[in-house]
Order: C-alpha cells, then structure tokens, then sequence
C-alpha cells in the first residue's frame, strides 16, 4: 500500500493548525539545508582509503557473508552460487529495479514482486553501504519494497562498490543530495536478525532474515 498521499495529508493538517501553508514554501526549504549544511557533525573514526576492504571487514564482524565480483552481469551467478552451497531453493522474489538482470541464465526462478509468508529468499539492491559499521542502506519505493529484505529467511543484496561511503552521515547527505526528501522508510541493515533477551545469548534470526549476504558489485 502507498501511503505516500496519506502522510502528506496529515502533515498538511499539522502544517495547517501552526497557521502555515500545506505545502513547505521554498524558503523554509532553503532554511532547513542551510541548516544541515552548517550543523557540526560530532567526532567520527578515520577510516582507511578503501572504504570497500573496511565494509567487507565490518560486514563480516555482524555475520554478514560477503562475495566480489566484477560487473553487474555476474550478480545472479554469484546468487546461484550461494544458494546451492547452503542448499537453498533457487527460487527467490527481488526488487523491480533488478529485472533486467538474466537471472533464467543460472536457473534462478526470480519474480519480482512483494514476499509473501512462504517466500524464503528475498534479492534487492541498495541505495548504499556504510564502510564504518558494514551496515546496508535500503530506501523505500515503489519498486524497492522494504519488506524484501526483512521477510524471507535469507536476504542476498547487491551492493555497488561505488556506493559505499564512509559513514551513516554521508549516507544521508547522499539521499538529501540524491532523492531531496526522505523516502517512507529508511533500512540500515547490520547482519541478520539478532535478539540477546533470553540469558544474553545472541539468537540470529530471531524477527528477521536468518541469513544476510552481500555480493559487492566492483565496476558498478
């Protein structure tokens, strides 16, 4: 369900009883990046030249599994190649920006759609990765389901290399710069689905995706 119409109505309402118009003037607008833009950012780690090297080190600390290969085009054989090593169907659903990919060349059964209940293996793609804490960004969209990758057990997403940066700051320097207003919902994925509740035992999977694995795409 798009609930974009929905949640600009409410904020008109809001906006509407503080004495403003619906919509924000483009003075205010001017008002909040000036904003951002002169906000100091608090202190950060320095990190190594190849935020690539720093995001698989990361990623592979929250038990994410991480596969390089070269070129967009080697993506599903990469797919393939992890879901029969843990003997998992080769069967998947995927976001719709991935469909141009020849997923039936390594005898992947892909739709592109929503997961439902049965669905154990969910593909999506990534606005972008974070070198600092190996964490995955996934934006929310009409095609870009943010469900794909919290639903099914195992989620397998396709990382460019050349949208890794440093930092959750410069991530969402990259949204404001890239999609101006923040999508529905914003996903920082760190590894699978963990809970310590029951006498501090790390339990993976506990209200997730048992599995996360991350095929970062270099030349892409």
């Amino acid at each position: 369900m798009d609930t974009t119409a929905a949640r600009r109505s409410i904020l008109a309402r809001i906006r509407a009883a503080q004495g403003r118009d619906a919509t924000p003037a483009a003075h205010e607008r001017e008002a909040v990046a000036e904003y951002l833009a002169r906000h100091p950012q608090g202190p950060r780690p320095t990190l190594p030249d190849d935020l690539v090297a720093r995001f698989v080190e990361q990623a592979q600390k929250m038990s994410t599994t991480v596969d390089q290969v070269e070129g967009l085009a080697a993506a599903p054989a990469a797919v393939q190649r992890y879901l029969a090593s843990h003997g998992l169907p080769l069967r998947a659903i995927a976001w719709q920006t991935l469909a141009s990919l020849d997923w039936s060349a390594e005898n992947l059964a892909v739709e592109f759609r929503k997961p439902e209940n049965d669905d154990l293996v969910g593909i999506t793609g990534c606005f972008c990765a974070t070198a600092e804490t190996g964490s995955l960004a996934l934006l929310s969209g009409p095609d870009t389901w943010a469900s794909a990758g919290l639903l099914p057990e195992t989620h397998i997403a396709i990382v460019p290399a050349s949208r890794i940066v440093a930092g959750h700051e410069d991530a969402f320097a990259l949204i404001r710069a890239e999609r101006g207003e923040l999508p529905r919902a914003i996903n920082f994925v760190s590894g699978p689905s963990r809970t310590g509740d029951i006498e501090q035992t790390i339990i993976l999977g506990a209200h997730g995706p048992y599995r996360v694995h991350a095929i970062v795409v270099h030349g892409a």
